[in-house]
This record gives structure tokens, sequence and C-alpha cells, in this order.
């Protein structure tokens, strides 16, 4: 994929020297290449620019999709635009293209690690700023990724070395951003601004799911309370109406529905006609059969199939749904999106189950046979008791003797090395290949990896290094790894953009620049010639 062509910076080139000529001896002190290079080294100058290149990325990704189910995407959550920017360099060292990987941008991590308020739920406490302000950071950090790389190719290009091909050919570590915007912050004008805010620092992407905005849980918490697909409707169109003013023509809109989760609801809509949204939304409320008679002084009730009846409602005035109704409520909602100007669905899971969420879109698709789903592969789930459950019921059928297993301990590691876990583990392996093939789930996400990993990372840490182990913890468990395996930030001098600044002060005071590079910079100590990385990386293997 060739994402900066050499005519990019010949074109800056050509208007730098146009420039000098225009403004005379006064410009005499910028010099035309390095100019041109820094223009090169930054392709988008705002987000509305990365958005634009985003989306056209996304919906090229969604259509062959649409042809060949094995072309799903894949993404992780970031809290940091390090972490991002880390996770893009790890993708184009390991995987050599970013073709297909995307970041997601947890509205769950932002709360927990981003408000002003301190650490809080996913209950859409946090300020709606946050959001944007991530998003934009994201982007800042893989905006330098992209100048670093390409200020070592530049000068190594200079120094005589042959990289023009992987200068023409450099592969931007910009990727698209599907962007969580919880239930919008509000009523749909508010939706609108944040969604406003959003796309100008870079998303393509807008997630918003159908829960009440000011009672919102976590997908994975109970209490959560849905609202009639009318208020669902008017947010999904205040999105559009943001993508269209700002010129994001291809912003795509993920329309997440929480009801497989959800009992209640907050408001009853009103129906005009029989069998039109509403009516249907009414349909699923629980309600009782009563006489006029027996209605209570300021009692709500409902005509139904000729009688009059109740709807429950709680001591908080929530009404309550039909048990059994969720799984038709998430169909309804998914069909209802898509016809009013959703392009992906997301459907809220309370296990990872491909045979279950086949089941939900496989009904939505008889409707709309191009539907697609992003779907979360959430840390919420205990993924190795969920597929051994899963594995013990098919061994169960199979007519396995599983006396072996304590159904009730299915955890133990006395089991790592059973049937049953191969088994397990294999199908957790091929969950998302599985997904795409069989229930439609054109993206792959991990909402929370990068919590998990920095807390799992300090624990492995903290304990040897507070205690016999010492500073030979850190060595050995970070530094020597990050050396052997060539991960960039080893050098964090580098990666903080020290070089950088180093050739920008060179272009802009010349020899009298102070730069922070040279003999005396300990930086220097992981220079490590290429047969010796190699060779490091083979013992490491």
């Amino acid at each position: 994929m060739k994402n900066l062509e050499q005519s990019d910076y010949c074109s800056a080139l050509k208007t730098v020297r146009d420039l000098k000529e225009k403004y005379g001896k006064t410009w005499n002190a910028i010099r035309s290449e390095s100019a041109a290079r820094m223009v090169a080294q930054n392709r988008f100058k705002t987000g509305l620019d990365i958005a634009k290149y985003t989306a056209a990325i996304m919906r090229k990704d969604m259509a062959e999709y649409d042809t060949d189910s094995s072309k799903y995407t894949q993404s992780l959550g970031c809290w940091h635009g390090f972490v991002a920017q880390q996770k893009m360099i790890a993708v184009k060292k390991h995987h050599k293209t970013t073709n297909k990987k995307y970041l997601y941008l947890s509205g769950w991590m932002v709360a927990a690690l981003r408000s002003e308020f301190g650490p809080l739920p996913d209950q859409s406490m946090h300020e709606k700023t946050a959001v944007p302000s991530l998003i934009k950071e994201i982007y800042d950090f893989l905006r330098q990724a992209d100048a670093i790389e390409l200020n070592d190719l530049f000068n190594r290009l200079e120094n005589g070395e042959d990289v023009q091909d992987q200068i023409d050919d450099f592969e931007t570590h910009i990727v698209p951003i599907i962007a969580d915007i919880d239930a919008g912050f509000g009523n749909e004008e508010a939706t609108y601004l944040l969604t406003k805010q959003m796309i100008q620092a870079g998303a393509c992407a807008i997630q918003i799911e159908n829960q009440v905005s000011d009672a919102k849980q976590c997908g994975h918490q109970d209490g959560k309370v849905t609202v009639p697909h009318e208020d669902f409707i008017a947010k999904l169109n205040a999105i559009r109406y943001a993508f269209l003013e700002l010129g994001i023509n291809d912003g795509i809109i993920v329309a997440r529905t929480d009801s497989e989760g959800a009992g209640l609801t907050q408001k009853l809509p009103v129906s005009k006609i029989p069998g039109d949204l509403a009516s249907q939304y009414l349909a699923f409320v629980e309600a009782e059969e009563i006489g006029i008679n027996d209605a209570k002084e300021d009692d709500v009730l409902l005509k139904r199939d000729g009688k009059l009846v109740r709807p429950v409602r709680l001591a908080n005035g929530l009404y309550k749904f039909k048990d059994g109704s969720n799984i038709d409520r998430v169909v309804l909602d998914c069909i209802t999106s898509l016809q009013n100007g959703a392009d992906l669905l997301w459907i809220e899971t309370p296990t990872p189950n491909v045979k279950q969420i086949a089941h939900m879109v496989n009904r939505v698709k008889d409707v709309i046979p191009n539907a697609k789903l992003v779907y979360n592969n959430s840390p919420s789930f205990n993924w190795t008791l969920n597929f051994r459950n899963q594995v013990f019921e098919e061994m169960l059928l199979e007519g396995e003797n599983m006396t072996g297993y304590d159904r009730n301990n299915l955890m133990d590691a006395q089991y790592d090395d059973s049937e049953l876990c191969y088994r397990a583990d294999e199908k957790i392996r091929t969950f998302q290949i599985d997904g795409a093939r069989e229930a439609g789930i054109f993206h792959h996400l991990i909402t929370l990896p990068t919590y998990h990993t920095t807390a799992l990372n300090m624990n492995d840490l903290t304990k040897g290094y507070f205690a016999e182990e010492g500073m030979l913890a850190y060595v050995k468990g970070v530094q020597r790894q990050e050396i052997r395996k060539g991960v960039s930030c080893v050098k964090h001098q580098r990666m903080a953009g020290s070089d950088l600044g180093d050739d920008h002060k060179t272009f802009f005071a010349g020899d009298k620049a102070l730069k922070a590079g040279g003999k005396n910079n300990t930086s220097n100590q992981f220079e490590i010639k290429k047969e010796e990385l190699e060779r490091e990386l083979v013992l490491d293997r």
C-alpha cells in the first residue's frame, strides 16, 4: 500500500522553492529540502484529514468482508496515545502492514483512567470532553510515529543508503478508530455536539448504545435501561448530520443494542398506528390484565388485543419488559437501526458463544442480508470457563465419559493438559475466525486489553523488584526483553522525539543547534548490530 508518494515530497519541495523565490533573501535560511521533509513527515494536517482517510479504509474493508468473511478486521482498546502508538509500531513490525488493524476507544477505560474525577465506573459520569481529547492524543502519537520513522529514512537517504522505495511505499501508522460515545451523553443535540468534537479529533466511526443516557451502565453489568426506538433513531440522525456537516460523507455509525441483558425501559413511546415501532416496543412491556374498576388513581393503562392492561411499573418508575423477550428485542433493535442509518451493529451478549450470536444475527440477515457486527471479545467474560463449559456439553453429547471432570471446578489447573482443555483452547483460538464466518462479525475487538496488561506487568515487576531480585527483576523481565525483541521504546529518548527534535534544531539553527544526541547520550548503549540482534532473537525463541 503506497501511503506516501514521492510526489508529496516533490510537490512540497517545489512549493517551498517557489516561496523562497517570491520572498527573496529573507527566506535564505530556510532549506527547501528540510521543509519538504517536514511536510512529508506530517501527511495529516487535521483530524478531519484523518477521519476522511480512515472512513474510506473502513468502507473498503466492509465491502471486502461482504464478499469474503475471512477478511474480518480487529482492534485492541487503548487508553493512552503512547499505548496506541506502541501497538501500531508493533503491528507494522510483526505483521508488515496495518491492513485490517484498527484501534478501539473504550468509554469504560476513559471513565476508569482518564477522568479528572478520578477512577469512575462505566456509567457516563466522566467528562464528555475526555473522549475527543483521547482521540486527538492517540492520533498525535501515531503522527509522531510516522514522523520518527520517516525522519530516519530521510537521514539514511541523505547518507547514501538506497531507501527511496521504503520512503515511497511508507505505510502510515494512522488507522481507523471506533470510538465509544456511550449513550450520547444527553439529548440528541448533546450527542451531535460531542460527535462533532470526536470527528474533528479524527474519529471516523462512532459507536452509540440504546441505553438511557443518564442511567447508562456497562454492558456487562445489571440494571440497564433501554430507550424506545424513536429516541435512538434521533441520536443516529444526530451523528449522521455531524458527519455530513464536517464533510466526512463516508462516516460509520455503529449501533449497539443492550437489550439482551436489559429488562427495563424508562418510558412508554406513543403509538400512532397499530403495528408501528412504538406499538412493537410496547408489546414487549410486561402488563397485567385488569378491569377499569380495578385501576388505581393515576395508573398508566394500555389497550392490548381489545383488553385493558396495566404495565408492570417498579417503585422507581421504570417499566419491566416481559421475561424471555430479550432476543426478539435485540433483533428488532438491529433491524430498526440498520433501516435508519446505522452501518454496523453491536450486540452485547452474556457469554462468547458463536452459535448464540449467529442465532440473532441470522434473524437480522433474513431482513437485511449484508448486516455486519462489531463484537466485543470482552475481558468481562471468563473465556477459559465459558469455553470449557461449552466443550463439556459437546463431549457429553458425543458420549464421552466425563466422570473425570468436576463440572463445578473446570477452571482448576489440573485440567490444563486435558482433552477438554485442548479443545476449549482451540475454540478460543478460532473464535474470531468462526464468528466472522458463521455470525456475521466484521470487526472483533477487545475493549480493555491494555488495562489488564498494565496491571499484570506491574504485578510481575513489583513482585521481584521489591524482593531479592531487586534490579534484576527489571533488567531480566523488561529491558533485556525489549532489546532482544526489538521493542522501539527501549530507546525511550528517541521514541519521545529526541532525535527528531535534534534534526529540527539543525534545520532551524544550523551548526549553532544544541542537540541532545552525541557520544555522551546513554541511549547509544542500545545500538546493536544487526547480526547481534538476530542472534539475540534466536536465543529468545
